[in-house]
């Protein structure tokens, strides 16, 4: 049996046990997406989107439904309350396998009209809100078509007109069962004027086999009505042999703003997909990413912002730090459409390589077709700079606590721009954590 026909057998025996399995058009989005899954199968070389990130060894994988034990069910417990310990503040969802978790999640209370719960409680509650926000089968590369036909669980967050969520919505996605696949799929709605910050936990489980692969196929949807303000955050840390395939996809009216964050610290391969499309005038979005790879360990950042409507503001900046023979990828574009005039947009990529072994890819990209714009990319690719680290060993840092400085300097210019201080605390510590000694750089950030 092919790894598609597994996937095919898979979608046959669960489709009627899926949450919302009784709406027509969710069954007929499902259908679609699982055929287009079948012609299409895993992105490979010669897909140009994935032309450094192959998927073709997905084929040879195979995946078990998750049916997490009392062990792991234990340890996605002690997880959760060390994160909520180090960020005791915001509204909690949980989920363990890609299925909710009531026990372990805290909602806490909402202003008036805002909902903050699980997809198969929206399917089952207002499913016109949900299908409104859903997405078609089309949307994103094949894992995302993947994701629609098995999701069966996520995050619905829906903010009426005017609404703030003051404390953060904090969503946490644990991997629980080892050689298991998951498929989360996260809704946001921000109708004109709500605010809210979104922050998406993939932390990885303490003494699961090292050998065992987990893959973890996400997709976040946001639609940000006028004037909408929404910052969404991710911080990835899975296991070392996991595999982690996420799509950010945004849609922001006239005058919405909407920052991204993403952090990549943990597993083998790590494809993040983020688009956001500006359907008003005068839109404003940030993507801020920061990555750290080591061993043989991979991680692509693919990125699309496209400028359709006048007076419209991106900036983008990626950072990634390599060691070992790792690999790091970006790929942005920057599209400006015919018409949106007085477009603002910066790129830029920079990287670190801490190993002659490391390798970057970076291919930032302009495509203009409007006049009076202000665009301008860059990217760099290089090793720590000798002139900083003599001035640092003059001043008497002995060479290994002068890298560990300059790296961690590198690092510091992404992580200042997290506003929320204990993501930014818990980042830095992440990176601290992966450089020799890094406990002797201290509370730097």
């Amino acid at each position: 049996m092919s790894d598609i026909d597994t996937w095919l057998a898979a979608f046959r025996t669960r489709a009627a046990t899926l949450s919302g399995a009784g709406l027509p058009w969710l069954a007929a989005v499902r259908q679609r997406a699982i055929e287009r899954f079948a012609d299409e199968g895993w992105p490979t070389s010669r897909v140009e989107a994935f032309r450094h990130t192959s998927l073709a060894f997905l084929a040879q994988q195979r995946f078990v439904a998750a049916q997490p034990a009392d062990a792991t069910a234990a340890a996605a417990q002690e997880v959760v309350a060390q994160l909520r310990r180090n960020e005791p503040e915001g509204h909690w969802l949980v989920f363990v396998d890609g299925v909710f978790s009531p026990a372990l999640s805290a909602v806490g209370s909402l202003p008036a009209g805002a909902q903050v719960g699980s997809l198969s409680q929206a399917l089952a509650q207002s499913p016109e809100r949900v299908e409104a926000a859903f997405g078609s089968a089309e949307d994103g590369a094949s894992p995302a078509a993947l994701n629609a036909a098995l999701a069966t669980d996520g995050a619905w967050v829906y903010l009426p007109r005017a609404v703030a969520i003051e404390a953060p919505i904090h969503l946490v996605f644990v991997a629980a069962t080892p050689g298991g696949a998951c498929h989360p799929r996260n809704l946001v709605v921000a109708e004109a004027g709500a605010q809210a910050t979104v922050v998406e936990h993939y932390p990885g489980l303490d003494g699961g086999a090292p050998e065992t692969s987990t893959l973890t196929n996400a997709v976040t949807r946001v639609q940000a009505g006028p004037d909408a303000r929404i910052t969404h955050m991710k911080l990835q840390q899975e296991a070392a042999q996991a595999i982690h395939l996420a799509t950010i996809d945004a849609a922001q009216a006239q005058g919405a703003a909407f920052d991204s964050h993403s952090l990549s610290f943990g597993a083998r391969l790590a494809r993040n997909d983020i688009v956001t499309r500006f359907q008003g005038e005068g839109c404003e979005t940030l993507l801020n990413g920061l990555f750290h790879v080591d061993g043989r360990r991979h991680v692509d950042h693919h990125t699309r912002i496209e400028h359709a409507h006048p007076r419209g503001t991106s900036r983008e900046f990626y950072r990634g730090i390599l060691d070992g023979a790792a690999r790091g990828v970006f790929a942005g574009r920057i599209v400006v459409a015919p018409g949106a005039m007085r477009t603002d947009a910066q790129q830029r990529t920079d990287n670190l390589l801490l190993s002659p072994q490391a390798e970057a890819d970076a291919r930032p990209e302009l495509e203009i077709y409007a006049d009076d714009v202000k665009c301008a990319h860059g990217a760099t690719v290089g090793q720590i700079d000798e002139a900083s680290l003599f001035y640092l060993r003059s001043r008497g840092l002995d060479e290994a606590h002068a890298r560990n400085l300059l790296t961690y300097a590198f690092a510091a210019e992404a992580l200042a721009r997290i506003r929320l201080a204990p993501l930014r605390r818990r980042a830095a510590a992440s990176i601290r954590a992966r450089l020799p000694d890094g406990e002797l750089l201290g509370e730097l950030s």
